[in-house]
């Protein structure tokens, strides 16, 4: 009777040793420090749950756009002593505070805080240091007023675990990132202000270009991807000279600029005096020693401009020149995607603004977008905003580099996005492909089916293998075939995934022959 109680004593004090040391050993693989040489000085970071992938957050890239650096190009970075501890998300860009509206939730919007100006700062996640791997670089969305990094579904554990190195990259927004004045054109070495959005985003590519080694990231294959104003990014830095040699893909998902024209350098510094005249300004010290609070109370357009210096010419004569850089290229949009900013018109009013607009090729415009009732009038609209302010582009895209020869994918996302109450109604909505493509739909809270787990299964593989490669197709995925101005064949993604003709190109090319 005494051993068999000693024994249990025994046991009981083994189980728990041993449970004790596999618990330390989840601890240990979820706290465990990873020190990286950079450019600047030592950064560490920490390791997922699993201890298989190590993660890096708020790397700076640049110095703080702060007071005098306000409104300039980004800074180099001071170096430091000893080890910088990245482990939590830096600041997202100075911007609203974030608020569900539309079909957004908050999975897809910024964290409530912290927002600051002190905002340049990159995000690496890779599942060993010593390996080299194909990078991708993602620049988020916004309309170039809001967004950020830290974005829940911006998450790259999912990626690394396929084999790359995913690094996300914060720039500024709004009034911040995309201000124009003669005075800020005329302090500049380079002659020009107003982009310093895109200035960021090259910055943080040139970090990747000499310091990804250290993180088993490969140099010479990184893709920039981006989705709405995030590829309206990647179709500028496809488009400017300053970003040659610093990537060979591009993903871009729902945003392109070859009709919605950007302004010049002169029109943007109108507005800019305009700007200070409004918060009573008479110099650049002026606005610069304002608040981000009092700065912001004005609206102002804040999109990337042609300055001669990012963007020599607009988008449309860059490439129509051939002279963007050399890529492969990936891209898409979505079928529910259109964003309507005025009251819906009904049946007769829509046809009769269509007959002003559109004069004697009014009669074609209704066959593709028809108004026989408002029902079919309220689905025309939503149709031809898709169109307009995401279709046009990415599929002009697709096709200036397909004539040129290079590889081209195109996709139509398709899967209406499960959803319970009123965002039912927003089908394959804007954004809604971002969490399928990136594989994370568990930080989304929606009722998610068998489908779509293998949709984003699926999706995430396509991008992981264009990523690698410049070709999607591999793993036993459905064929991908690539993209040609004859056959017009694109990926239609959604319950099921085929490779089919785009069934609306006339409606495209109709709207472009009257957009460019």
């Amino acid at each position: 009777m005494v051993q068999t109680i000693n024994r249990y004593l025994i046991n009981r004090k083994l189980y728990a040793f041993c449970f004790l040391l596999f618990a330390f050993r989840i601890s240990y693989a979820q706290n465990k420090e990873l020190n990286v040489k950079t450019g600047a000085g030592i950064v560490s970071g920490i390791t997922n749950k699993t201890g298989d992938i190590y993660i890096f957050k708020g790397i700076p890239f640049a110095a703080p756009p702060v007071g005098e650096l306000r409104w300039k190009a980004p800074q180099p970075v001071q170096h430091w002593s000893g080890i910088k501890k990245c482990d939590v998300f830096s600041a997202s860009p100075m911007q609203a505070s974030p608020a569900p509206f539309s079909m957004w939730t908050e999975e897809f919007l910024i964290p409530k805080e912290p927002i600051s100006e002190d905002c340049l700062y990159l995000n690496v996640w890779t599942n060993s240091t010593s390996t080299k791997k194909p990078v991708l670089v993602w620049i988020y969305g916004g309309g170039f007023v809001s967004g950020g990094s830290a974005v829940p579904i911006y998450d790259g554990e999912a990626m690394a675990k396929k084999g790359i190195v995913f690094v996300s990259i914060n720039y500024r927004v709004g009034i911040f990132g995309f201000f124009a004045h003669p005075d800020l054109t005329k302090e500049s070495p380079e002659h020009t202000s107003g982009n310093y959005g895109l200035l960021d985003q090259i910055a943080a590519l040139n970090w990747v270009k000499k310091n990804i080694a250290a993180f088993g990231g490969d140099a010479d294959n990184v893709t920039i991807a981006g989705q709405s104003a995030g590829s309206m990014s990647v179709n500028c830095l496809v488009a400017s000279p300053l970003a040659r040699g610093l990537f060979n893909k591009a993903i871009a998902e729902s945003g392109a600029s070859f009709t919605n024209r950007n302004q010049s350098l002169q029109q943007a510094e109108q507005d800019g005096i305009k700007t200070a005249a409004s918060l009573h300004a008479n110099s650049i010290e002026d606005l610069r020693k304002m608040s981000a609070a009092d700065l912001m109370k004005v609206q102002i357009m804040h999109t990337p401009v042609i300055d001669g210096y990012v963007l020599p010419q607009s988008i449309a004569e860059i490439f129509a020149s051939n002279k963007e850089n050399n890529v492969s290229l990936l891209t898409g949009w979505n079928e529910n995607e259109g964003l309507i900013f005025e009251p819906i018109k009904k049946a007769e009013e829509f046809k009769k603004q269509t007959e002003q607009r559109y004069g004697n090729d009014a009669e074609t415009f209704l066959k593709y977008y028809p108004a026989t009732n408002d029902s079919i009038a309220s689905v025309s609209q939503y149709n031809l905003s898709r169109d307009q302010i995401f279709g046009v582009q990415n599929y002009t895209w697709a096709n200036i580099e397909s004539e040129q020869g290079k590889n081209v994918y195109v996709y139509r996302f398709t899967r209406k996005v499960p959803a319970t109450g009123e965002y039912k109604k927003y089908g394959a909505f804007h954004t809604g492909e971002v969490p399928y493509a990136y594989d994370n739909l568990k930080f989304v809270n929606r009722p998610w089916k068998k489908v779509d787990e293998e949709l984003a299964n699926v999706m995430s593989g396509y991008w992981v293998n264009f990523v690698k490669t410049g070709n999607p197709n591999g793993d036993h995925l459905p064929e991908w075939k690539t993209y040609n101005t004859k056959d017009k064949e694109v990926m239609m993604l959604g319950e099921t995934q085929q490779s089919q003709p785009l069934k609306d190109y006339e409606e495209l090319d109709f709207l472009y022959s009257k957009m460019k």
